[in-house]
């Protein structure tokens, strides 16, 4: 049996998510809310977001700011 990579992939929170974007954690929410980052809700429902998505989207961000 194989593991699908998003099984495996690590899920992030709110908190490291904005200390990477240096935003506030309530910023990084209101983003997954308004449907511009996606994220997992956990049985407890908080939210956890996919690290390369939010890897990619950091990269987007930060590409556009130099280009």
């Amino acid at each position: 049996m194989t593991i699908a990579p998003e099984a495996t992939e690590r899920l992030m929170t709110p908190g490291e998510v904005a200390a990477m974007f240096r935003v506030d954690p309530k910023t990084v929410t209101r983003w997954a809310a308004a449907g511009r980052i996606g994220s997992i809700r956990t049985p407890g429902g908080h939210r956890r977001f996919r690290e390369s998505e939010v890897r990619t989207l950091l990269d987007g961000l930060t590409s556009e700011a130099h280009g």
